[in-house]
């Protein structure tokens, strides 16, 4: 069930990048000047990537910047999460 959830978090928000994309690519285009951008976020930050997306088309001020600081949170979580889950396999790590 962990490498279930594992896949899910880690293919879940690329996997919405990828059909977002084929789905509407007018608007990628109209947020994203070259294809550089939404490919590093592809590749580094998915959630911010689709965050941005959402709150990019209308301009961003004021309560979007949370939903962004919610998109970077969800990657640093997502990266973190594995290195906490196998602490006991770092040598000196222990089980604290």
């Amino acid at each position: 069930m962990c490498c279930l959830f594992t896949v899910l978090v880690l293919l879940g928000p690329r996997a919405g990048i990828i059909l977002w994309w084929l789905y509407d690519q007018n608007l990628w285009s109209r947020v994203y000047d070259t294809f550089i951008i939404p490919f590093l976020g592809f590749l580094f930050v998915p959630w911010l990537t689709l965050m941005y997306m959402f709150v990019a088309p209308g301009g961003i001020d004021g309560f979007d910047w949370l939903w962004l600081g919610l998109g970077l949170l969800a990657d640093i979580a997502t990266y973190s999460g594995g290195g906490y889950g196998n602490r006991a396999r770092i040598p000196g790590m222990g089980n604290a």
